[in-house]
């Protein structure tokens, strides 16, 4: 029997009431705990980076006496030092980021045992120098600049407290000695000590790159080629240029011995001495084309002149006579005098112009000043005064006068470039750049010189360095070095030779200086310019000619060779013996006051009507 349904009982409702009152209350209690504690953990990182901020600001500002290292490392890291590029974009020299190591010592637990451990990871650094920093007080000490990352893995690898790393650049030199005379160096920090560097360093800090017009190329070439000869006639040193005679810009310079710029310290202090810059001398017979220049622009000298060498010149208790006399006693030709070198000739050559005319002329040439270029390593010629007439003499022939290289390769350019002068400069011409130049010389006289130097190059001194196809013309030099207030040396010679190329229409110069050579069974003991030096150059232009897209010349061609050959025994006038004084300037002139006669007169055009491919001796 089924039993009856229970009837709900009143208290019932109430209690389910109750129930659901009290979980509400219970959650609502947690949720109060919850927000009272995140409040809490709220104010201690409030209060915490508080803490940390107040000391950041204690670090940054107030505290001075703390440590700088603790900061060094996060210092914004200025702009590199900009490139130095040849003229065709090779790096020359270029910045690269490197650590530097530093320490606190206040920070170094054990000082002996730091340094200890130091050295051992870097054996450049002795123990007692890292030793004296970390005891010196103080809490900046550089123990290392410019680490390589080996270097600086091992230090790190060292665990070392009180040691930190700063990141700087370390300058670097792609092309190593080859161009170091030309670029230079920097110190430790950055600042250049010498070369491009140091003329160019606020600019080359502040990021602005410098092409040069080295052409890396030629720079070897040159360099491997002096290095020969010095090689094998045992001489002290050398030098050389290549200068683009239409622009001025010197497309190599070299000077042996050299040094590398990544530790220029390393080396002889002589091999930081730029010899075609610093270095000043007597050029020797070189200095014959000026000479020549200079006779035949006054128009008292003409190209069909003769000259008296049969004798010596006395002067005083001093001779000037000619290397080779037994083929030079007799009557020459100005042809010959240039070709057989004279110095009786040359002398009799300026006698007909006078000291203040050679004076003012070698000055307008820019040989009696310091060069314009545009590194601070650079000579000052050494100039007598007053300039007499015995000073006239001898420098006619390249003694009494020392000049840079520089200056005489620039004078040189100027007499070949249809007679502009161009300065010379390391700074890379834009292609489109124009430069007037000065003119020093007329057209003529350019012209009637580089028939000389063209004929020197065929028969001459120059033969050996002659190079088919290219129409070389140059002049030797065989210097006597001065003895130190003794005198001149004999044994101890200068041997350059200098040259353009193609004389119809120059472009290059090329010249090579040797330093007391020693002559060789190759040379027959000979050190002269013809032996030493000549050579050199012509192996230079052989190579640099196709380099440099020159198309050879066609000897033969009849216009060639209306241009270049020149007749060396024309009938014409003798010349008197008696130095020609200008009546308006008796006394001679201060160099530096010194400027180019108003009106240069040109001299007559040699007579071509007999072209002669070599000199013929009169007897």
């Amino acid at each position: 029997m089924d039993s009856a349904p229970k009837t709900p009982r009143p208290d019932d409702a109430f209690r389910a009431r109750a129930q659901v009152l009290n979980l509400e209350g219970g959650a609502r209690q947690v949720l109060d705990q919850a927000r009272t504690r995140l409040v809490v953990v709220g104010a201690v990182f409030a209060l915490s980076l508080t803490a940390v901020a107040v000391r950041l600001g204690d670090l940054a500002f107030l505290t001075q006496p703390e440590p700088r290292a603790a900061i060094a490392a996060v210092q914004p890291f200025k702009a590199e030092r900009a490139d130095i590029t040849d003229r065709n974009g090779m790096l020359l020299a270029t910045s690269l980021a490197t650590a530097s190591l530093f320490a606190d010592p206040a920070k170094v637990l054990d000082a002996k045992e730091t340094a200890k451990r130091l050295a051992q990871a870097l054996p450049e650094v002795s123990y007692g120098d890292i030793l004296q920093k970390l005891e010196g007080g103080g809490r900046f000490v550089w123990l290392r600049r410019n680490l390589t990352p080996r270097q600086q893995a091992a230090v790190h690898n060292l665990g070392l407290p009180g040691l930190d790393f700063r990141r700087e650049e370390r300058r670097i030199y792609p092309a190593g000695a080859v161009t170091s005379h030309v670029v230079g160096f920097t110190d430790v920090d950055n600042h250049g000590l010498a070369g491009i560097e140091q003329s160019f360093d606020k600019m080359l800090g502040k990021g602005e790159p410098v092409r040069l017009s080295i052409d890396l190329r030629l720079q070897h070439m040159l360099r491997r080629e002096i290095q020969q000869q010095i090689a094998e006639f045992s001489a002290l040193g050398g030098g050389g240029m290549i200068m683009d005679v239409r622009t001025g810009e010197l497309l190599a310079l070299v000077s042996l011995p050299d040094f590398d710029p990544q530790s220029p310290g390393t080396g002889d202090a002589v091999n930081r001495f730029n010899r075609m810059t610093l270095g000043v001398y007597e050029m020797g017979s070189t200095f014959k084309v000026f000479n020549t220049a200079l006779a035949l622009e006054s128009g008292r000298v003409r190209m069909d002149d003769w000259v008296d060498a049969t004798k010596p010149i006395q002067v005083g208790r001093f001779t000037i006579d000619d290397f080779r006399t037994e083929r030079l006693r007799r009557w020459m030709s100005v042809p010959e005098v240039f070709t057989f070198s004279s110095n009786i000739g040359s002398v009799r050559e300026v006698q007909q112009v006078g000291p203040v005319a050679q004076q003012r002329f070698l000055t307008s040439l820019g040989l009696t000043e310091k060069p314009s270029l545009e590194i601070p390593e650079v000579g000052r010629p050494h100039v007598p005064n007053p300039w007499r007439e015995i000073n006239m003499m001898t420098i006619a022939f390249g003694h009494g006068l020392s000049s840079t290289a520089v200056n005489n390769v620039t004078a040189f350019a100027a007499i070949v470039n249809n007679g502009i002068l161009r300065p010379a400069t390391l700074i890379a011409r834009p292609d489109d750049y124009e430069t007037s130049g000065v003119r020093v010389v007329s057209q003529t006289t350019s012209e009637n010189v580089r028939r000389l130097l063209r004929l020197n190059a065929i028969v001459g001194s120059g033969k050996n360095g002659n190079v088919p196809g290219y129409l070389v013309g140059g002049k030797t030099g065989t210097a006597e070095k001065a003895g130190g207030g003794k005198g001149y040396s004999k044994t101890a010679n200068l041997s350059s030779f200098v040259a353009a190329f193609p004389m119809n229409d120059p472009r290059y110069v090329v010249f090579v200086l040797i330093d007391e050579p020693h002559g060789n069974k190759k040379s027959y003991g000979f050190s002269t310019g013809a032996w030493v030096s000549a050579p050199a150059v012509g192996r230079v232009i052989a190579q640099m000619g196709p380099l440099y897209g020159v198309p050879p010349v066609d000897e033969n061609e009849p216009s060639v060779q209306r241009a270049m050959y020149v007749n060396a025994t024309a009938p014409g006038r003798r010349l008197g013996t008696e130095t020609f004084v200008d009546a308006t300037l008796k006394q001679p002139i201060d160099p530096k006051k010194a400027k180019p006669p108003a009106k240069l007169v040109s001299a007559p055009a040699s007579n071509s009507s007999t072209l002669l491919q070599k000199v013929k001796e009169t007897r």
